[in-house]
C-alpha cells in the first residue's frame, strides 16, 4: 500500500481546504486505475501560531506504486493550493504502508505533531536522510503535517503507545461547485437542525442550540459546503446526504481523530509550557474575575505539587455559556481543567468537578437573641454587645452552589477540533454535556 501526506495548501484569507485536495487525489487515484482504502484527516497542535484554522493534514491510502502516486499528488498541489499567499507552504510526502526506512520516526512524528512544536528543517532533514520522496513549496512547513498524516494510521492506531487515544472518527464533508465558492453558502438551516436532532449522539458538534448556529457549515471562501462528524462512518453518510443545500460537487468520507482529546498531554505542573495542551488537576486559589471583553479568569493552584505559582485559567468571550460555569466556581475547589496553555495561561475547553466547597466561613450570630456578632478584638473571636455571649471565631455555614460534580465543556461554537466532546462519554466523572 502506498500512503501519500499532504498539508498546508489553504489560506487564512483566500481559501481553498486541504480536505478537498486530499478528496480530490483520491478520485484521481482512481481515475488512474488504483483504489483507496482510506482517507485520514488528521488534526494537529491546535497551538501551533502558524496554522490555518483547524491545522489538519491529509493522508490518502491507495494501492498505485508510489511513482505514480507522487507524481498524481505533487501536480495536484502545484494546480489548487493558494500558495499566494506567502503564509501557505505545502508538502507532500510519499511512502509505503512499512513507512520507509526510519518507521518509527514517522510514527512518533504523527504523534509529536499533535502535542508539539517540529522544527520544519530538523522534518526535512531527516527526510533527505531516510530516502523518503517529498517536495515542499515555499519554506517547505507543510512537510511536518505530511509526514504526520503518512505515520498517523500506524502511529496513533496500532502501533500507538499505551497511553495514547486510539479511537477514530468519522466525518463526511461535502463539497461546493467551483463557481460558488467564496459566495454565501445555501443551507437549509432547519434541515441541519432536523439532523443534528435525529441523529444525536452518533453525530455530534452539528449544531450549537444554545447559541442557534449550524457549527457544521463553514464561513469560509473555501470548497467545504458542510461537514458531519460523529462514530460511525455509515451514520455521517447517511445524515449528509439528509441535508437540502445547493448543488453538491462531491462528498468524501475521512478517518479521522477528531474529538479525541489526542492533543491533551499530562505533564507535572511545574513543567507546564506553552505552545502544548494539557490535563492538569488543582484547586481554585482565587476567585474567578470577568474582565474587559467578558473573559473570565480563574487561578489554579498545587498544593501537592513542586510548582509554587499558580496558573491562570481562561474562559474567553467566545465560550459564551461556558464561562458561567468557571464563574460559579469558588476558592478551595478541587478541578481538572484540560486546554492549551499560551503566555502562561490555560485557555479552558473543559473543566471536571473533582470536590465542591459547600461551606464558608461566616461571623456567628448570637445564640440568645439570633443577631451578628462583632469582633472582641484581635485574635479575641466574637462578642454578642447586647446579650454578652461570645464565640472563638467564625463558623462554617452552607453555601449553595449551582455546580454539581463532573465535567463540563464549552458549547460546539467554541470547540476546537480534536477536543473530545463530553456527549462521547468515556470519562471518569458523570458529564453535563453541551447541544
Amino acid at each position: 500500500m502506498t500512503i501519500v501526506g499532504l498539508d498546508d495548501t489553504d489560506s487564512r484569507t483566500r481559501g481553498m481546504c486541504t480536505t478537498y485536495a486530499a478528496a480530490l487525489l483520491a478520485a484521481r487515484v482512481r481515475e488512474a486505475g488504483g483504489s483507496v482504502s482510506r482517507r485520514l484527516l488528521v488534526r494537529l497542535n491546535p497551538a501551533v501560531e502558524h496554522k490555518t484554522r483547524g491545522n489538519a493534514a491529509l493522508a490518502v491510502h491507495c494501492d498505485l506504486p508510489a511513482d505514480r502516486t507522487f507524481a498524481l499528488a505533487t501536480d495536484l498541489v502545484e494546480r489548487l493550493a493558494e500558495r499566494a499567499d506567502e503564509r501557505t507552504n505545502p508538502g507532500v510526502v510519499v511512502t509505503d504502508d512499512a513507512l520507509g526506512d526510519d518507521p518509527e520516526w514517522v510514527r512518533s512524528v504523527s504523534r509529536r505533531a499533535v502535542r508539539e512544536y517540529l522544527d520544519r528543517e530538523a522534518v526535512r532533514q531527516s527526510l533527505d536522510d531516510g530516502g523518503y520522496r517529498h517536495r515542499g513549496w515555499g519554506t517547505g512547513q507543510g512537510l511536518v503535517g505530511a509526514t504526520a498524516a503518512a505515520g498517523a494510521w500506524a502511529g496513533m492506531g496500532e502501533r500507538a503507545p499505551p497511553d495514547w487515544p486510539t479511537d477514530w472518527t468519522y466525518e463526511c464533508i461535502t463539497y461546493r461547485e467551483r463557481d460558488r465558492w467564496g459566495t454565501t453558502r445555501d443551507v437549509d438551516r432547519d434541515a441541519v437542525f432536523a439532523v443534528a436532532e435525529a441523529f444525536y449522539p452518533a453525530i455530534w458538534d452539528t449544531v450549537d442550540r444554545g447559541e442557534g448556529d449550524a457549527v457544521c457549515v463553514p464561513n469560509t471562501p473555501g470548497p467545504v459546503l458542510h461537514g458531519i462528524r460523529g462514530d460511525d462512518a455509515e451514520t455521517v453518510q447517511e445524515a449528509a446526504r439528509a441535508i437540502e443545500s445547493e448543488t453538491v460537487e462531491r462528498r468524501a468520507l475521512f478517518v479521522t481523530n477528531q474529538g479525541t482529546d489526542a492533543h491533551l498531554g499530562r505533564a507535572p505542573p511545574a513543567d507546564v509550557t506553552d505552545g502544548r495542551a494539557y490535563r492538569l488537576s488543582g484547586e481554585v486559589v482565587g476567585p474567578p474575575e470577568t474582565r474587559e471583553g467578558g473573559h473570565v479568569f480563574v487561578s489554579l493552584g498545587f498544593p501537592e505539587a513542586d510548582r509554587t505559582e499558580s496558573l491562570p485559567c481562561v474562559a474567553f468571550e467566545p465560550t459564551k455559556r461556558f464561562r458561567e460555569r468557571v464563574r460559579a466556581l469558588r476558592v478551595g475547589d478541587r478541578v481538572t481543567v484540560c486546554g492549551e496553555v499560551s503566555d502562561g495561561t490555560l485557555k479552558l475547553e473543559k473543566f471536571a468537578v473533582r470536590e465542591l466547597r459547600t461551606t464558608e466561613p461566616a461571623t456567628p450570630d448570637c445564640p440568645d437573641c439570633g443577631r451578628s456578632m462583632e469582633s472582641a478584638g484581635a485574635d479575641a473571636g466574637y462578642r454578642c454587645r447586647d446579650c454578652g455571649t461570645s464565640a472563638d471565631g467564625k463558623v462554617a455555614v452552607p453555601v449553595e452552589r449551582e455546580l454539581e460534580r463532573g465535567w463540563y465543556e464549552v458549547p460546539p461554537c467554541a470547540r476546537r477540533h480534536v477536543a473530545k466532546p463530553l456527549v462521547r462519554g468515556g470519562f471518569d466523572a458523570p458529564t453535563h454535556p453541551e447541544r
